[in-house]
């Protein structure tokens, strides 16, 4: 990163969201108690709301805004939030023992094509560590184990089911052709996808135009289930393999969820996450801006002025800005605004998500706990299908179910993701009694992600920004940064003739380098 600096939006259901200004932020303060804002000049100001730490978002209705004096464009940008968190930390560690390996409960994994997050790792002297499981994976239906495989190479503990097609056992049951044009699938999202890192990174106002710029119109408008069929891939590879995957990654069936998406949850090869817990890569974003952060503050109402201004409106008082910056999702915060506002962002709704933390003794969850054979291996991993269920049969009653390693020396880490609580009853039959420290947290975890060809607007007035209207498009860590490298893009072009790398027709440095990233690379 060269002379510029990051700004952190921090939404609350939405990733935890960077982008950079062109010019410094000179101080970052975070008080501790309750006091009043200071008011300020005439100079020109702009307001962020919104917060959290990541895509699986742990804690809703946390509202945000920022201050921070900019010298070059004599500014200011404030941040108030309603939590006493500036991060919105899901690291949490078994038996409260902050010795033992910290297990996120929320965002767990970011992959290389993700340049935002893996840059901001390499700038910010994070360690990143892969994730790498070598004791299988299954498919369960809700009574049938369908199928499953010892090892898994380290790509697939994460998401990139499709790669299963050099694997023996999976070309018996599935077939070449199928994970073959899956792949192809994944692989021609994946490199438009990368377009938006590019020097000529597309700009969107409108982010059904920016679908069809990158040509995933037909995607988001097709189930995934229904585009892969179109595209020759089998029912039964669809129903299991690709299931699983929209399942564990977005909890949503396959022929639900929309094709840009589902490829989305199908993308994660060579997947990594950040020692010690992603949240670090938003904390040094949020103290690289150097932004002072009011804590315990909830915005209530955003309203015009007649001089083309915005006044909030929270529990410290009342303020006037040149812009604001929506960086949550307008719903979760209850937040009033004029009804020619609230009109243009459609209701979002969300997968409630309940994740159980176990520790066990148990090396591996014994056959009986599912009524199968004493001689059935059940692997580490069980992803599962709504195919049963559709068929009549009993729906899983779990999303997935995975070993995440050793803690201690005999005793391990489980992760479970359900629709419903888990109870104490059903743990100890699954765990054959052996469960010690458990930890349960539910949350609205992803947006609901059906076919659809329209969008809310990202810029609901002059001066009022919208960053999760991206979030119905994908909702990912990483493309919640660049929903916001995008707005603030915009309100520096709207508001101060300038951009994420200077005014128009400022040349662009490095666009020539292998892994140039447009708003690092200027």
């Amino acid at each position: 990163m060269r002379t510029h600096l990051v700004l952190t939006l921090l939404p609350v259901v939405s990733a935890v969201s960077a982008f950079q200004l062109p010019f410094k932020l000179p101080f970052f303060n975070q008080p501790s108690v309750q006091q009043p804002l200071q008011p300020t000049n005439t100079r020109p100001r702009i307001a962020i709301i919104g917060a959290g730490s990541g895509r699986g978002r742990p804690i809703r209705e946390r509202v945000v805004h920022r201050r921070a004096c900019v010298h070059h464009c004599g500014h200011f940008v404030r941040v108030l939030t309603s939590i006493s968190s500036s991060t919105g930390s899901t690291v949490v560690f078994p038996h409260d023992n902050t010795s033992l390996p910290a297990i996120e409960l929320g965002a767990s994994i970011f992959v290389k094509a993700n340049k935002n997050m893996w840059r901001a790792v390499d700038e910010f002297n994070l360690t990143r560590r892969d994730f790498r499981d070598d004791k299988g994976m299954g498919i369960w239906d809700g009574e049938k184990l369908l199928f499953t495989v010892n090892l898994i190479p380290p790509y697939l503990a994460s998401g990139g089911w499709w790669s299963w097609w050099d694997n023996a056992k999976a070309l018996l049951r599935y077939g070449f052709q199928s994970p073959r044009r899956t792949q192809a699938f994944v692989d021609k999202m994946l490199a438009q996808f990368l377009h938006l890192y590019s020097p000529e990174a597309p700009k969107w106002d409108n982010i059904t135009h920016l679908s069809s710029t990158l040509e995933w119109t037909e995607l988001v408008s097709q189930s995934t289930s229904d585009y892969l069929r179109s595209e020759g891939v089998s029912d039964k590879f669809i129903s299991e393999l690709v299931e699983a995957s929209t399942r564990v990654n977005y909890g949503q069936n396959a022929d639900e969820i929309h094709a840009l998406e589902g490829a989305c949850s199908l993308a994660p090869t060579g997947a990594s996450a950040v020692q010690g817990g992603n949240f670090q890569v938003f904390e040094q974003f949020l103290k690289r801006s150097q932004a002072n952060v009011y804590l315990n503050t909830t915005v209530k109402s955003i309203s015009p002025t007649t001089s083309n201004r915005w006044v909030l409106d929270s529990d410290r008082g009342s303020e006037t800005y040149t812009a604001v910056i929506l960086a949550a999702p307008y719903h979760s915060t209850k937040i009033q605004v004029p009804v020619d506002v609230s009109s243009r962002i459609p209701t979002q709704p969300y997968v409630h998500l309940h994740v159980t933390l176990l520790t066990t003794t148990q090396p591996s969850i014994p056959p009986q706990s599912f009524s199968l054979p004493a001689s059935t291996k059940i692997p580490a991993m069980l992803l599962t299908t709504f195919e049963g269920a559709r068929n009549g049969g009993k729906e899983p009653e779990f999303n997935s179910m995975s070993y995440h390693g050793l803690i201690s020396e005999g005793e391990w880490v489980v992760k479970i993701f359900s629709k419903k609580r888990m109870s104490n009853k059903w743990l100890s039959k699954m765990f054959d009694g052996k469960v010690g420290w458990v930890l349960r947290k539910e949350w609205d975890a992803y947006p609901v992600l059906p076919p659809t060809s329209s969008f809310p607007e990202v810029k609901l007035a002059p001066g009022l920004y919208y960053v999760n209207s991206f979030e119905p498009f994908i909702s990912t860590m990483e493309t919640e940064t660049l929903a916001s490298r995008n707005v603030v893009d915009m309100l520096l072009k709207d508001s101060f003739e300038s951009g994420i790398c200077g005014p128009a027709g400022t040349p662009l440095n490095d666009t020539d380098k292998e892994d140039y990233v447009f708003g690092w690379d200027c």
